[in-house]
Formats: C-alpha cells, sequence, structure tokens
C-alpha cells in the first residue's frame, strides 16, 4: 500500500503543528503550509515524513504553486489556517472585516478548489477546522463567529456536492484550546481597547473589564491542541467521516447550552459573562 499523503494549512503552531506531527508519526507523508521560513525550519526538524511548503491561504501564486510543489496524488486536505479578528462589532474596520473572511473562509476554499482533482483522483477526505463559533456565537468575536458559521455552511454543501465522487468532507469543533492566541489574549485585548476611539473607549469599558475576565476564566481550561490532532487522524482513518466532530467538554456544554436556552437566555448569560 502506498503511502498516504495529505496537505495541512497553518502548519506552522497550534493545531495545524499539532496535526502534521502526529499524522507523520502515524506514517503519512505531510506536506505543511507555512508562512516563514523560521516555521519552515522548525516544522521540518519534527519529522523526515514532513515537507513545508510555503502557503498563505490569501495568496493566489501560493495556492497556484501547489500545482507544482505537491505529489499527483493527495488523500486528505486539512483546512486549518485561520486567524480571529476580534472585538465588538461596531468597532471593527471594513478592511478588518475583509482579512477576516480571506483567511478563514476564501482561503481555504481556493485550496480545496485546487486540490479536488488530486482529492477525486484518490478519492480522499477534506476536514475543515471549524470552531464551537461555528454552531453558537459569542460576543467579542462577531466577525470570527461569521467566518465560522459561513464555513460550515459551505463544508456542508460540499458534502452532498463532492460524494459522488468519494471525496468525503467533515468539520472538527474544537472548544478553547492551548495555542498562542490564547496565550496573548491579554495584550490583544489591550491593544484592541487602546486602538478604539475615545468615545468607544468609554462606551465599552465595561466590556473590555468583564472579557478580561471571562478570558482568565475560559484559559484555565483549555486543553492541548494534540487533542484536536486526534480527532483530525480518527476522521481521516475511520471508515466514514462524521460531518461534525466536537473536541472538547467545554464545547459539549456550549452546545447544550444552546438547544437548551431560548436565545434570550443564552443573551443573558453572556451579558453575565462580559458584564454588560
Amino acid at each position: 500500500m502506498s503511502t498516504r499523503t495529505v496537505l495541512v494549512t497553518g502548519a506552522g503552531r497550534g493545531i495545524g503543528r499539532a496535526t502534521a506531527v502526529r499524522l507523520a508519526r502515524s506514517g503519512w507523508q505531510v506536506y505543511g503550509g507555512v508562512r516563514t521560513d523560521l516555521a519552515a525550519k522548525e516544522l521540518a526538524a519534527e519529522s523526515d515524513r514532513i515537507t513545508p511548503i510555503e502557503l498563505d491561504v490569501t495568496v493566489p501564486e501560493h495556492v497556484a504553486a501547489l500545482e507544482r510543489d505537491l505529489p499527483d496524488r493527495l488523500d486528505a486536505l486539512v483546512n486549518n489556517a485561520g486567524i480571529a479578528v476580534a472585538g465588538p462589532v461596531e468597532t471593527l474596520s471594513r478592511e478588518a472585516m475583509h482579512h477576516q473572511f480571506k483567511v478563514n473562509l476564501i482561503g481555504p476554499l481556493a485550496v480545496t478548489r485546487a486540490m479536488l482533482p488530486r482529492l477525486r483522483s484518490a478519492r480522499g477526505r477534506v476536514v475543515f477546522i471549524s470552531s464551537i463559533n461555528g454552531r453558537v456565537s459569542f460576543p467579542f468575536t462577531g466577525m470570527y463567529n461569521a467566518s465560522k458559521y459561513a464555513i460550515e455552511a459551505v463544508a456542508d454543501c460540499l458534502r452532498v456536492e463532492l460524494s459522488p465522487f468519494g471525496v468525503q468532507v467533515g468539520l472538527v469543533e474544537p472548544g478553547v484550546t492551548d495555542t498562542d492566541p490564547w496565550a496573548e489574549m491579554d495584550q490583544v485585548i489591550g491593544q484592541l481597547e487602546a486602538d478604539l476611539e475615545p468615545e468607544q473607549r468609554v462606551l465599552y469599558a465595561a466590556h473590555f473589564a468583564g472579557e478580561r475576565q471571562l478570558v482568565a476564566k475560559i484559559r484555565k481550561n483549555a486543553k492541548p491542541p494534540d487533542r484536536v490532532a486526534a480527532a483530525v487522524e480518527r476522521e481521516l482513518t475511520r471508515r466514514r467521516m462524521r460531518p461534525r466532530v466536537v473536541v472538547g467538554r467545554d464545547a459539549r456544554m456550549i452546545l447544550a447550552m444552546k438547544a437548551l436556552l431560548p436565545a434570550r437566555g443564552l443573551d443573558a448569560v453572556w451579558r453575565r459573562g462580559i458584564g454588560a
């Protein structure tokens, strides 16, 4: 049996790196999309089964170069690259909103479309790393929520559209994961508040204070990224992929809250959470 091949985007850190390393250790030939030379060196040092490739999913030239950089056969694609544009929706610039969707929606779909001939030939699989934010909207992450809701909607379509070709599509929805963005969240919140116009800073002062407290509580329960990587591996190797896989007790609890509470009830939970 030939070695299975996989492209993992956003493999320089966090969930993407954990996924690339786990799959390499399981015998996959991994192509890891990274954006810097340093990330490429660090990733290559993890395993001789990992080949770093330059890939910013928002750069059309990088996506086009995949035709040259990847082998003819591709058994799987893990769309992991993503960012979170945070802050009250009122305060976000048009540029920030566009960037959020370019990275989290348009870019991954461009990579997926480019890889489909290879995936069809291999009757391969596509995993989108979504988030519990793709099912439940949290305050302060309105655009991130929207981008994850969008990728889930498109994945649902692709799952049906690609099924006649034997290509399976699934979503992995983690809860809070111990990655760099969570470690840096205090500085991010501070910078977001500092960048506001003075009148907006006054309007949202209580929101920011509450958000700091909420982040501190949530971060204590963050789980290692390898738990998400393990879920990805299971979906790539089981006989039939599941449409959605929720990772983490916190994510399951939030889904239960949404199912049990009316919309206003859930709103009240979030308002208490941020002190609004």
